[in-house]
């Protein structure tokens, strides 16, 4: 086995060939890690089936050890949390994931050609996506993980020039339901999220088809900070935003205001408060509120912000009385 330092903890089983390295099977000790981009001096390009499926057994091939630190001593995937693709990644074999109970957050650059089947059966905590575009189009990357999750998607996508858009793809679940009369199964769509986890264009994604489809999200039934979060995030991260749909998040933004700062506070997000203090400028009795809610989560860098908004817009001189 050889032997090789890295910026995280792995026990690899490896097949070179020309175009470059294949991982056959990786196992890590960390909650937290990153595959390696490159060993021998060839590109990592392709993880094989099973790769990281928890509790699997090493498959015969070259084995290799990437130290960081001093590794721990349960060598588990099903503990791992948040995993980063190598950007020279190409393909993912079937079931690549399986089994890895925890995971919750996958970082990915956009390269990625081929998607096997099943790559995240059993992941059942992962909802978070971190994607790093390869060119100046969406790839297909995003298409595939929208298709294969019904459940409530965070994707952050980054530019190569640096621009970010976060968007929310709601939750939906499919049902086949027995209809016992008839001798039949029925198929439904429960949720408001079926049209977000299919609005690709030839698998592709674009974010002004994302945004036509909020008007329509509305009109149904959704779970309200679902929309608070998606109307945030798209006015945060304005990528592709024209100003008609930015209007739309806007008003949706004034209209919840409370929840909108509720949801801020328990993130934590002093400058995700002074952002929208900015968007949907509250009345006092919410600003109040507001306040009296930071006090409580004793937030104190929040509670300055919405103070000194309170103050430029509705300030309170002090009562003066006259003794006569």
């Amino acid at each position: 086995m050889e032997t090789i330092s890295g910026v995280s903890n792995w026990q690899l089983v490896v097949r070179r060939e020309a175009a470059g390295i294949t991982i056959l099977y990786a196992r890590t000790c960390d909650e937290r890690a990153s595959l390696p981009e490159e060993l021998f001096g060839l590109p990592v390009i392709a993880l094989g089936p099973r790769a990281l499926a928890a509790n699997r057994t090493a498959p015969a091939g070259e084995e290799v050890l990437i130290t960081c630190g001093r590794p721990g001593e349960e060598w588990d995937n099903a503990k791992l949390r948040e995993l980063t693709l190598p950007p020279s990644l190409r393909r993912v074999g079937d079931y690549a994931f399986l089994n890895c109970f925890q995971l919750r957050t996958l970082r990915f650059h956009d390269g990625i050609a081929f998607w096997g089947g099943s790559c995240f059966m059993n992941c059942r905590l992962l909802d978070t996506f971190d994607l790093t575009r390869a060119g100046e189009s969406q790839g297909e990357s995003l298409a595939y993980i929208a298709d294969e999750l019904s459940r409530e998607l965070d994707v952050t996508i980054r530019t190569a020039g640096g621009e970010t858009a976060r968007v929310i793809f709601p939750e939906y679940i499919e049902l086949y339901e027995e209809n016992v009369p008839n001798h039949h199964f029925d198929y439904n769509i429960y949720g408001a999220g079926y049209p977000y986890h299919r609005c690709f264009q030839e698998k592709r994604f674009h974010l002004t088809a994302y945004d036509l489809l909020w008007p329509q999200f509305l009109k149904v039934e959704h779970q309200p900070m679902t929309a608070i979060r998606m109307a945030y995030y798209r006015l945060r991260c304005p990528l592709d935003l024209t100003e008609g749909a930015a209007a739309q998040y806007r008003r949706h933004l004034e209209e919840n205001d409370g929840q909108a700062l509720r949801f801020l506070l328990e993130s934590r997000d002093t400058a995700g408060v002074a952002f929208l203090l900015r968007q949907a400028e509250p009345e006092k009795e919410t600003l109040s509120a507001a306040c009296d809610l930071a006090r409580e989560l004793h937030f104190p860098e929040a509670l300055a912000v919405l103070l000194e908004e309170q103050h430029k817009r509705f300030p309170a001189g002090r009562a003066k009385t006259f003794d006569l």
